[in-house]
């Protein structure tokens, strides 16, 4: 499988992997969507009493109940909540903005062309199944998926390679044929973990930094042009 493409990195990557299984992660991978997350955390921060300046006051990646453990902790919240409930709030709060949500530029035409050249597709997300069909009811994207893996089937989530490993199950691809493309370090963690290479996909030239242990680091898929 080749293609052409801007970026000569991608051109290796593709031309040198000769992959089988494309697997994404879903929330700043295929979306972007990390200013919503960001703002959903810290409304939910604010009712605590907690104001916090940081854009994303959670930790990418390892799921929404998950950082409420951390956050709970970190800022030495007194509640009678349990993570459970401040997930449901976070995610209440997530799901009203979610028509403000977008598509990372250039993933439908990557996709295409991923599956024209008969590369299976899989979804391997820490969040929510609910919140994974409310994503597919917005941009009809879910025919582009063999396999969907959600947080309600692990054992462990990200950065645990449980996620993975499922989900080239489904795929019925060998591990060492899959290339995860993930925003998280937990995700570039976890995929590593289940012995498959990597796509780091950057917010902004910053936050690279933190996705450098991924194989290769893009910014969004629209450096894809033709199949040759």
């Amino acid at each position: 499988m080749r293609i052409v493409r801007k970026d000569p990195k991608l051109l290796q990557l593709v031309n040198g992997m000769n992959f089988k299984a494309a697997i994404f992660d879903m929330n700043g991978t295929i979306l972007s969507d990390e200013d919503e997350y960001g703002l959903a955390f810290k409304k939910v921060l604010e009712r605590l009493g907690v104001k916090v300046s940081l854009n994303y006051p959670h930790e990418a990646g390892i799921g929404v109940e998950e950082n409420w453990s951390i956050l709970l902790d970190k800022y030495k919240i007194k509640t009678t909540k349990t993570t459970q409930e401040l997930a449901a709030e976070t995610q209440e709060e997530y799901t009203k903005l979610i028509p403000n949500v977008t598509l990372r530029e250039g993933f439908l035409n990557y996709v295409d062309i991923l599956k024209n050249e008969g590369v299976v597709i899989g979804l391997a997300t820490s969040n929510t199944w609910s919140i994974v069909e409310k994503i597919f009811n917005k941009f009809d994207i879910e025919r582009y998926f063999q396999a969907v893996t959600t947080c309600e089937e692990l054992v462990k989530n990200k950065p645990n390679p449980e996620i993975f490993i499922k989900t080239a199950e489904k795929l019925q691809v060998e591990r060492e044929e899959c290339v995860v493309f993930e925003d998280s370090v937990a995700g570039i963690k976890g995929a590593r973990l289940a012995g498959m290479k990597t796509v780091g996909v950057a917010r902004d030239e910053a936050y690279k930094k933190k996705l450098k242990e991924a194989d290769i680091i893009i910014d969004n898929y629209l450096e894809t042009k033709e199949i040759i």
